[in-house]
């Protein structure tokens, strides 16, 4: 039998499967010469079926994680919405079609995140141990390599060095792809981020279309810095209701914030924000890519406030508008229209009202 290589590209369940389809080879009385280069040429395209182009391949085994489900979302557009991916005997396999590198996120079961960076054509894997997930690493590009590395720096630091350290890491490795979302994830999107030293940053980096997207997020976070007054925004919430800048409170303090229902973080900060509903105007912003989902939170913590929810996550237009490139991340807005705070804490926030 000569077993030849299928490829379901179903995306049912988050999966992508290969499976192995048989093909009857009949056996000949005459024997025939196959010449070295033909045979060459053979074997390279039966190795293909592991790869193809314009597809994405991340596949992996975790060890004391028999079944499980991860959840699996993209910041820049690689996938729309949110997948699923299913562990099975501790072994998964995702697959998606690529046509640009971006970014996957992934989400366990205890919330935390992984970025994952995708391209057209490539193959990676996560070899790791479910109890002691930041000790992980990502195998199969260059790009997932220089994060492997980053990781190492950011679990050897203290807090008194960790933004001394990301920036040396940054400096010494700014043509790698990772660059940007290092820089966005540790340095801008905290409570106080540092403009100028970010825009030093990305001046390192290659002049192309993510840096100039970074650049344009920095603008936006620069324009909802604190002491500045909220830029104008229009959108629809969930009800139907327009919310603008005449939404705003003028006789109490208004958070406006960013939540999901797969971040256990985001809804820890929901639930803060609610116990002082009344002290309180907020808009939360859901990013969620479905609202069926948001729905089920919203029931669950008696969530009866403003939601807005434009099912188009991070590529939302008053996210971006708004600067509001992480989550949890809020913006806070005082009394007399100026904002005071930005992506704070849930203790920050309890101890604000």
């Amino acid at each position: 039998m000569l077993y030849l290589c299928s490829r379901n590209n179903s995306r049912d369940g988050g999966i992508g499967r290969h499976e192995g389809l048989k093909i009857p080879w009949p056996v000949m009385a005459v024997r025939v010469r196959v010449p070295l280069a033909a045979l060459s040429i053979i074997l390279l395209l039966l190795a293909s079926c592991g790869s193809k182009s314009g597809y994405f391949k991340l596949e992996g085994r975790f060890l004391h994680l028999n079944q499980g489900q991860f959840y699996v979302y993209s910041p820049d557009g690689v996938i729309p919405g949110i997948d699923t991916i299913n562990v099975s005997g501790g072994r998964f396999a995702y697959e998606i079609p690529c046509r640009e590198f971006g970014t996957l996120m992934l989400v366990f079961p205890n919330f935390s995140e992984q970025p994952i960076f995708a391209e057209p054509g490539a193959s990676v894997t996560i070899k790791g141990d479910a109890s002691h997930l930041k000790e992980m690493t990502v195998e199969g590009t260059d790009a997932n390599d220089d994060m492997n590395s980053f990781r190492k720096v950011i679990v050897n630091s203290t807090p008194g060095n960790m933004e001394e350290n990301i920036e040396n890491f940054i400096r010494e490795n700014s043509e790698s792809p990772v660059c940007p979302y290092i820089l966005r994830n540790y340095l801008i999107a905290g409570s106080k981020p540092n403009i100028p030293k970010a825009v030093e940053m990305i001046n390192l980096m290659p002049k192309d279309a993510v840096s100039g997207t970074l650049r344009v997020a920095l603008e936006k976070i620069s324009s909802t810095s604190v002491g500045r007054t909220l830029p104008k925004f229009s959108a629809k919430d969930i009800k139907g209701n327009t919310i603008n800048n005449s939404s705003i409170a003028k006789d109490k303090k208004t958070v406006i914030y960013v939540w999901s229902s797969w971040n256990y973080q985001s809804q820890d900060v929901q639930r803060q924000l609610g116990r002082n509903k009344n002290k309180l105007n907020l808009i939360g912003i859901n990013i969620d890519g479905s609202k069926e989902e948001m729905q089920k939170v919203m029931k669950r913590d008696s969530v009866t406030w403003t939601t807005i929810c434009d099912e188009q996550m991070f590529n939302s237009p008053l996210v971006r508008n708004l600067g509001l490139y992480s989550i949890p991340g809020n913006i806070v807005i005082g009394n007399n229209g100026r904002i005071i705070g930005r992506n704070m804490k849930a203790k920050e926030l309890v101890k604000l009202f």
